[in-house]
């Protein structure tokens, strides 16, 4: 049986945003690989985030998004508060990696949805969002992307 052409494509966007090879460049997981938990911490500036709440944020729209398209309000994300959550009171390198094991089990857990996604249901209104269900999966991706671009920039102003 032959997949869905758009489901495919929205598949591999959603993958090259992550840890696929892609033209755009640099994917969010080889932009994170050398970040150490001490430079996940810093700071580009007064009340601008860090990679490690940026790498939360981004694991918490995962969730959001597998929520949606799988309608189930009982998929519920583990960390508050939850679009930002706070980074931990007394950060470690293990603490990093958790939240690091975080982001990429919410990642595969969503990808594992996508994968299995109706196809029929893509140009549907999602549940509890004004997109379609094809809308949000990419958007997801382009989520992905904006903050990657961020979490590089964020690496050189620190670095200075």
């Amino acid at each position: 049986m032959r997949r869905n052409a758009k489901l495919s494509l929205l598949l591999e966007v959603y993958d090259q945003s992550f840890d696929r090879a892609a033209w755009h460049g640099t994917p969010l997981g080889a932009g994170l690989r050398q970040v150490t938990w001490r430079e996940a911490l810093k700071r580009p500036g007064r009340a601008r985030h860090s990679i490690w709440e940026i790498v939360l944020h981004m694991a918490y729209w995962k969730c959001v998004v597998r929520r949606r398209l799988t309608r189930d309000p009982s998929v519920g994300f583990t960390r508050s508060p939850a679009n930002w959550p706070a980074t931990p009171p007394r950060p470690t390198a293990a603490l990093w990696h958790r939240d690091l094991a975080l982001l990429r089990n919410e990642h595969q857990r969503l990808r594992d949805v996508i994968a299995r996604f109706p196809a029929h249901r893509l140009g549907q209104k999602g549940w509890h969002t004004r997109w379609s269900n094809a809308a949000t999966i990419y958007g997801i991706a382009s989520h992905d992307l904006y903050h990657t671009g961020q979490i590089q920039l964020v690496k050189a102003l620190v670095a200075r």
